[in-house]
């Protein structure tokens, strides 16, 4: 393997074209503004002090800039992860305490360590395991839980956390007459402010805007007196050097989560990397390496007080429209986080907790998607559909772990049965056949999982065939087998299908089996036309076998 597949920074940084510093410069600032509010807001979503958000927007983009193939995914704390971090550490911990830090700082090594193992394992084929029904019902669904789980900031009072979208409806009901209103006005307005700039596609980053605005409102009209929560103190200064505390109890604890934190992020930065490398042709995606890449830096970023993180919809979308077209733009997006923990902490006092809220709201109910079931309906795609729904309405009522394991079981079960029940074609393609042949086609796989299938439907059609044809004096009657879809059979298919041709016989059926039909130029139709010669002419053997 060469350096270059290990360290993809080898392939772009030694040739850097001087051309696409503006555009990396002006997307690394961009971003780099938006991280700040983000990070701190995806912070409080995993139930971590506002700085811990800024601590995994340093180290892990660097990382990544060193080994990623994508060069505008924007690599940092996320919701999707904020919200699975907090689902899976406030079983064992207080929000916010010592132990629930150590705690999520302990997974981010965990989900590193497993996603660097899949990719050296190259098997990062597993995220096929999630299907786009899949992924839409599952996102839609967190998504709402996410942007509900905020009501407490935007109302202004203190609700139990749930993972579970009824309880926190219900929680809020019975706590509505506690909201303080002007923790509400302030979030309320974030949130118009956030939509209007981004209808009005503003070049300065909304959720900046809101955060300063929010800050300056709440200090000079001393709002933090009349019961607005503020983030307080942020404390200044780069995270040390620390090695995650390997306890085995949590580490037994928290692995289910790990597993699923791993699987789900490098889902959603694969296919935010695809979806902007369709637009750029100077560079390849490799999946194994990404699952590389997302692993050091969540594995690395933990020895510095990070909590997971993967790459995000917004702020790729953002690192790419902005100009980016190397790594050289996360690197500087990590410089500008670095001033900040530096020396512009103690500005951040003042910003109230519904600023933060309404920043996480509008981005995720962005990820809300409607369209997708409309089209799957429309397009009469009702398995799918099927899928879609129970995912969605599983994560919301059962929590984000058992919804996406649910949508993936379902998937699995249904592809399952179509390999156990698959089709079975009875009318011949593009060729009439007389009254005393019928013809029969296998769409699937002859094995262990379908082989009494196969017997039992073979079975039953030629029984009706022979009914339809008892009181007709045919001389001759034929089947007609086409294994074209047969394309691997194991040793019960085998069996079947010599147990089948022994019943035909014993039937008194002759039959003729078209196999491969695309040897010497023979296209299916031409097996057709050879099968009907057969019959008219050559009616003499009890099996045959035509374009073998």
């Amino acid at each position: 393997m060469g350096i270059k597949k290990i360290l993809p920074i080898l392939s772009w940084l030694p040739d850097y074209n001087i051309k696409h510093l503006k555009g990396d410069v002006s997307a690394g600032i961009t971003v780099g503004i938006m991280l700040i509010p983000q990070g701190m807001a995806y912070a409080m979503l995993a139930g971590l002090p506002p700085i811990y958000g800024l601590y995994a927007a340093l180290v892990p983009q660097i990382i990544y800039a060193f080994f990623g193939t994508s060069r505008q995914l924007g690599v940092g704390p996320v919701a999707m992860d904020s919200l699975l971090v907090a689902v899976a550490v406030s079983q064992f911990a207080q929000a916010g305490s010592d132990h629930y830090i150590t705690m999520a700082v302990l997974l981010a090594f965990m989900v590193g360590m497993i996603q660097l193992m899949m990719g050296v394992m190259k098997l990062g084929f597993l995220v096929n395991l999630l299907s786009h029904p899949v992924i839409s019902g599952f996102t839609s669904a967190a998504a709402l839980i996410i942007g509900f789980s905020q009501l407490k900031y935007l109302l202004g009072v203190d609700l139990p956390r749930s993972q579970y979208f009824h309880e926190i409806l219900w929680n809020a009901f019975q706590h509505i007459s506690e909201t303080n209103m002007t923790t509400l006005l302030i979030g309320m307005s974030g949130i118009f402010i956030i939509i209007g700039m981004k209808q009005r596609k503003s070049v300065i980053p909304a959720p900046m805007v809101v955060v300063v605005l929010g800050i300056i409102v709440v200090w000079f009209f001393r709002l933090d007196s009349v019961g607005v929560s503020i983030v307080r103190e942020v404390p200044a200064g780069l995270p040390g050097f620390q090695v995650p505390d390997l306890n085995t109890l949590s580490i037994s604890q928290l692995f289910g989560s790990a597993m699923t934190i791993a699987l789900v992020a490098f889902m959603e930065a694969i296919a935010v990397a695809k979806a902007i490398h369709a637009r750029h042709n100077d560079y390849k995606i490799d999946p194994d390496q990404e699952l590389i890449a997302l692993g050091m830096a969540n594995f690395v970023g933990s020895f510095f007080s990070s909590f997971p993180g993967t790459g995000g919809f917004s702020r790729s979308a953002v690192n790419d429209q902005a100009g980016a077209k190397t790594n050289l733009a996360a690197m500087i997006s990590a410089a500008f986080v670095f001033t900040t923990l530096l020396f512009l902490t103690p500005l951040f006092f003042y910003l109230p907790k519904a600023i933060l809220a309404s920043v996480i709201m509008v981005a995720v109910f962005n990820l809300i998607s409607v369209k997708d079931a409309i089209d799957l309906w429309k397009n009469k795609h009702r398995r799918d559909l099927l899928i879609l729904l129970i995912t969605f309405f599983a994560t919301l009522s059962s929590g984000i772990q058992a919804g996406i394991f649910s949508g993936v079981i379902v998937s699995i079960c249904l592809m399952l049965y179509d390999t156990m029940y698959p089709e079975v074609i009875i009318n011949s393609p593009g060729v009439k056949l007389p009254p005393n042949v019928l013809f029969i086609r296998f769409e699937e796989r002859l094995y262990f999982g379908n082989s009494n299938f196969f017997i039992e439907k073979s079975e039953i059609l030629a029984n009706e065939f022979l009914s339809k044809i008892k009181d007709k004096s045919f001389k001759d009657k034929f089947i007609i087998l086409d294994v074209l879809s047969i394309h691997h059979t194991d040793s019960t298919g085998k069996k079947a299908l010599n147990h089948l041709i022994d019943y035909f016989k014993s039937k008194n059926l002759k039959i003729l089996i078209i196999s491969t039909s695309v040897k010497n130029g023979n296209s299916i139709f031409q097996c057709m036309e050879d099968a009907l010669f057969y019959i008219n002419r050559k009616a003499n053997e009890n099996i045959s076998v035509l374009c073998d």
